[in-house]
């Protein structure tokens, strides 16, 4: 996706068009294929050039180890998946640490329940199987927790975002009968972070300290009736963004990032105002929200058909690395951002997440968090 968007070319201009438009955080990819071509040989030339631009640019990156790729010689259902995630994790952390002064941050595993979903149940990811959900979710948090541990070993400034799709089922009013399963399949959204912290499947490893900063990835089609049709936000049905953050807040206490939204065409623009207003509305309620990532900012080729998928702030890249803009979606998101420098409860917020010192012990600051 990086290639077919042509960031990997054109990533200062990218980075750089970023700035002009106030945005100093990004969310990128490091691809771990194509840096681990054989096992325990780092070979960074694919991101070496992204690193350097986002250093350059001034643009904070967090840093996907792995958005549902690895190299082609793991078996992923075995136990070297969690030690080879590690060494990478660690390799790609003393990268960072080389080529900059500044506290890291890092996603390890994007999406664990959905892709332990995709991946594990229905077959439409790798590792395409199915009746397996739990048994990869298991797996991809060992390896979450092995990779924190490496990254922590390298920086231990550095700030961890597990990432999930924050979801809302309703029960189906023709199958009264199942209503225990539907709650049952909306709180599953939970397990990879009850894991992580240590609540579901101790024997795993996890703990509290581990779960630092929780990235909610939340879009239009995030609520449906079980075994039955969508939920859209205009239905009397719909449950309000807010809730759900509450929600989530009240389980864990954690900070929170929406680290992925976004919608196409014509509905981009009215989608990121109603985010907007449900993250300030979260926001007055207490609840410690420290941003939104529009994502993807750039449009993309479709998964499975290469449609033009018309979700981004910028389009496809011309020769020169040049991208159309998306007047509306630049309008709304200029709007927001006035909206939220003028909210106090947002600013507070923000003066509440400082990097911590780099000569604070390692106990002090999983406290601090």
């Amino acid at each position: 996706m990086i290639a077919a968007t042509g960031h990997d070319q054109f990533a200062q201009k990218d980075y750089a068009r970023l700035r002009r438009m106030g945005i100093e955080t990004a969310r990128d990819g490091v691809r771990w294929h194509l840096v681990e071509r054989s096992p325990g040989r780092y070979d960074f030339s694919s991101l070496l050039p992204l690193v350097r631009a986002a250093r350059d640019t001034g643009v904070q990156v967090i840093w996907d180890l792995c958005h549902y790729g690895w190299p082609e010689d793991i078996d992923i259902f075995r136990p070297q998946l969690i030690d080879r995630f590690a060494e990478y994790a660690r390799a790609v952390a003393r990268l960072i640490a080389d080529e900059t002064d500044e506290p890291p941050f890092f996603a390890p595993i994007n999406e664990i329940s959905f892709w332990s979903w995709a991946g594990g149940d229905t077959a439409h990811l790798d590792p395409y199987e199915t009746g397996r959900g739990f048994e990869l979710k298991t797996q991809l948090v060992r390896a979450s927790l092995a990779a924190v541990d490496a990254i922590w070993s390298v920086s231990s400034r550095a700030r961890i975002f597990h990432t999930d799709p924050a979801i809302h089922i309703l029960p189906n009013p023709e199958k009264p009968e199942m209503r225990a399963e539907a709650e049952g399949c909306r709180m599953a959204q939970y397990q990879a972070w009850d894991m992580i912290a240590g609540q579901l499947w101790p024997q795993l490893g996890g703990d509290e300290r581990y779960l630092d900063v929780l990235g909610v990835n939340y879009y239009p089609y995030n609520q449906w009736v079980h075994q039955g049709e969508s939920v859209g936000r205009n239905s009397s049905l719909y449950r309000p963004f807010r809730e759900i953050l509450a929600e989530i807040h009240e389980r864990y206490g954690r900070p929170i990032l929406i680290a992925e939204t976004g919608a196409q065409d014509d509905d981009r623009a009215p989608w990121l105002a109603y985010l907007g207003e449900e993250v300030r509305a979260a926001l007055r309620q207490g609840i410690p929200i420290h941003g939104i990532c529009l994502y993807p900012i750039l449009d993309y080729p479709g998964w499975e058909d290469d449609r033009h998928c018309a979700t981004g702030l910028w389009g496809f890249p011309d020769p020169h690395g040049e991208r159309s803009l998306c007047a509306p979606l630049a309008r709304e998101m200029e709007r927001q951002m006035d909206l939220f420098r003028r909210e106090p409860a947002a600013r507070a917020v923000l003066d509440e997440f400082p990097a911590p010192e780099p000569e604070e012990e390692e106990n002090e600051r999983h406290a601090a968090f």
